[in-house]
């Protein structure tokens, strides 16, 4: 109350959103006196200017509230990072292998490098064909979102997952919940 006020009368909505009308702004301040809330301004560009009465903190907590739910159930996307040579040894492509299906099957989103040295810069078909057998390999997982592109001494290529990282947690969760609902076996010697 400590601004001076500008409107004669202001469009007021009472506490449980019903339409009071046109009221001057004294006797909707009195109002929200006599009802022990508060006048909140909702819509100030219209003619008269649309006031509620509502407990404004009361509002506030509850809005935070709905705001950190959304925060809650908002999922994070995360981009995991392989790092391989042109020259890779074929376990060695098999344990990066793994370990992309692995982030793929969490719903991470995975960068994949192909780091090029000395002599090995001028045949940067042999990472192009690396990154192609790659992302053929985990083709039923996921996509390749970002293509192999050379980058200086590197060859990058983004892949990202088919499912959403929410789905995957569910997903993740059911398996544990089944897995721990079955009692385990004891086997006698």
């Amino acid at each position: 109350m400590n601004e001076r006020i500008r409107v004669p009368e202001v469009r007021l909505v009472g506490p449980n959103g019903e339409q009071v009308g046109i009221v001057s702004i004294h006797d909707a301040l009195k109002l929200a006196q006599e009802a022990d809330l508060d006048l909140v301004e909702v819509a100030a560009t219209a003619r008269p200017p649309v006031c509620k009465l509502m407990d404004y903190g009361k509002f506030k907590y509850e809005s935070a509230m709905k705001a950190r739910e959304a925060r809650k159930n908002q999922a994070h996307t995360i981009i995991k990072e392989i790092k391989l040579r042109p020259k890779i040894d074929p376990h060695d492509y098999e344990t990066k292998k793994g370990h992309v299906v692995r982030f793929l099957k969490a719903g991470d989103k995975v960068k994949v490098t192909i780091m090029f040295r000395g002599r090995e810069q001028s045949r940067p078909e042999l990472g192009f064909r690396l990154l192609q057998r790659l992302a053929d390999d985990v083709q039923e997982l996921g996509f390749v979102e970002s293509h192999a592109k050379q980058d200086g001494r590197n060859m990058i290529m983004v892949i990202g997952p088919h499912k959403k990282k929410a789905e995957a947690k569910a997903e993740k969760a059911a398996a544990k919940a089944q897995r721990g609902g079955e009692e385990p076996s004891i086997q006698e010697a």
